[in-house]
């Protein structure tokens, strides 16, 4: 029994020299994970086709070469972008959850009942900027932007104009053209790009202010007819297209934008790796002539704070156009 006691005091005296020459932070750690360990979904708030679709679709194959790891699209259209945003923003905020956020997330809450906000993000970096161009189908008797608006003021009314939903950007621009010119005509929104330039080269509505990303390629082919460009200047894949502005319309202006955003709270060395990746994709040239042969062009935000500020600013912005439509209910 002593035998026993006088061994369990040894062990107590053992245990308490080797707490003091090996304290407990120096015991190895187990090391970070680098991220990312698992594939990573991008939330797209519009369909297959959509401008939004295709920016994502250049850059996250690039993030998969530079990160080791999937990059999944998801689409989830509808709603005029509302659904898919209101699923990112309820996502884990864990970098597994991206958002390709775009002008939609700030228009359509100017009047619809939506879940989430602009500070329920946090932005990594805007990808591209992109005008819309007017494009009309080529059975339409007119040439040019004047001819639709003077066909437009002899049928009030009659001529439909497609959109991306109510009171996204292709709405609002054409709102805003139709104040301008003086003119009236029928809305029918649809849930993206693609399916508005379906029915427009099917011959189902009359005209569409598009994204020149999702547009482009039926105007070279001859398949749309591009009346006009929202850009204060002329496209330099479409240079016999004239702007707004120039077809009488003085400082007629609008565009729209694409950024990569990810849940707020998210990991702030996550944030920085993956901004540093769209970094390094926005300056290879392959991307930039990519982007700019559909008529985008490739944005790197400084910091995250350039891409805050220009969702505040286009925040502003597209509010004083919507009270300057006179705010009525989609």
């Amino acid at each position: 029994m002593h035998r026993t006691r006088r061994r369990s005091n040894n062990m107590r005296i053992i245990t308490g020299i080797c707490a003091v020459l090996l304290p407990s932070t120096a015991w190895p750690q187990p090391a970070a994970q680098p991220y990312p360990v698992k594939p990573v979904r991008v939330i797209v708030p519009f369909p297959p086709g959509a401008g939004v679709d295709i920016v994502t679709r250049i850059v996250t194959p690039r993030l998969s070469e530079g990160l080791g790891q999937s990059f999944v699209v998801d689409n989830r259209s509808g709603a005029g972008g509302i659904i898919g945003t209101e699923l990112a923003a309820r996502a884990p905020a864990d970098g597994y959850n991206l958002h390709m956020g775009g002008s939609s997330m700030i228009t359509a809450p100017l009047t619809s009942k939506v879940t989430f906000s602009t500070r329920d993000f946090a932005p990594i970096s805007r990808i591209a900027s992109v005008p819309f161009i007017l494009v009309v189908h080529p059975s339409m008797p007119v040439k040019t932007l004047a001819d639709l608006v003077t066909l437009a003021r002899a049928k009030p009314g009659a001529i439909n104009f497609a959109s991306t939903g109510n009171w996204t950007s292709p709405h609002l621009t054409t709102e805003l053209f139709m104040r301008a010119a003086n003119i009236s005509m029928t809305h029918v929104p649809y849930k993206g790009s693609a399916p508005a330039l379906t029915d427009l080269l099917g011959g189902h509505v009359t005209m569409f202010f598009c994204n020149m990303l999702s547009a482009t390629p039926h105007v070279s082919n001859n398949r749309l007819r591009a009346l006009a460009v929202s850009s204060a200047q002329r496209s330099p894949i479409t240079p016999q297209v004239p702007t707004v502005a120039e077809s009488g319309y003085a400082n007629f202006e609008t565009s729209t934008w694409f950024g990569l955003m990810t849940p707020a709270g998210s990991p702030e060395d996550i944030i920085a790796k993956l901004r540093g990746e769209i970094a390094k994709i926005l300056r290879r040239t392959d991307v930039t002539e990519q982007l700019a042969s559909q008529g985008g062009t490739a944005i790197l935000d400084k910091s995250p704070d350039d891409f805050a500020n220009h969702v505040k600013v286009e925040s502003e912005r597209w509010s004083k156009i919507f009270k300057a439509l006179g705010g009525r209910a989609p």
